[in-house]
């Protein structure tokens, strides 16, 4: 379960932190309105992942306190991962060390919203019924984890059906 948890938030994180829209080739477009623009691709993806989920557990209406908190958290994270790759992605001139560093930051931000993920879902998990917890098992051990887009899959494999597709067909 671990490792699921923390292939679900390195997608959470790595996954729309390089968002970006395209803007027409005669539009100029500002720094600050990609960065804006990019922003929004990330919130946007990660609403849809947290909509995804919310689906495919099926979240009932006494588990929405639970899931608010685990979504809120996928939100925080998400949010502090974007900011932390946009200033990487922002740094020039950066020496061997400064780059480094950088990266050190990133995965100690990541692995404290992984122990923030995992202690939100834990009670969530909890209250799922013997069906969503094996419908959270398979979900969550996708190709992917279930942060990493969970409809579609590029390489090996992709467009085959995975297990959590047959547990949602059965439901």
């Amino acid at each position: 379960m671990k490792k699921t948890l923390v292939t679900l938030a390195c997608a959470l994180a790595m996954s729309g932190a390089f968002a970006q829209t395209s803007a027409p080739a005669s539009a100029p477009v500002s720094a600050a309105a990609s960065v804006s623009a990019a922003k929004a691709g990330h919130e946007r993806n990660v609403e849809d992942r947290i909509a995804y989920l919310h689906t495919q557990l099926k979240i009932t209406s006494a588990q929405e306190p639970q899931w608010n908190a685990f979504a809120d958290v996928m939100r925080n994270n998400g949010q502090t991962m974007g900011q932390l790759f946009e200033r990487r992605k922002a740094a020039t001139n950066l020496s061997a060390v400064d780059d480094m560093k950088q990266y050190a930051t990133i995965a100690q931000a990541h692995a404290d919203g992984m122990k923030k993920l995992v202690d939100a879902f834990d009670p969530l998990y909890s209250s799922f019924s013997p069906d969503q917890k094996k419908l959270a098992d398979v979900t969550f051990r996708q190709p992917g984890g279930a942060m990493g887009g969970g409809h579609r899959h590029h390489g090996k494999g992709a467009g085959k059906q995975t297990p959590a597709d047959d547990a949602g067909a059965q439901s």
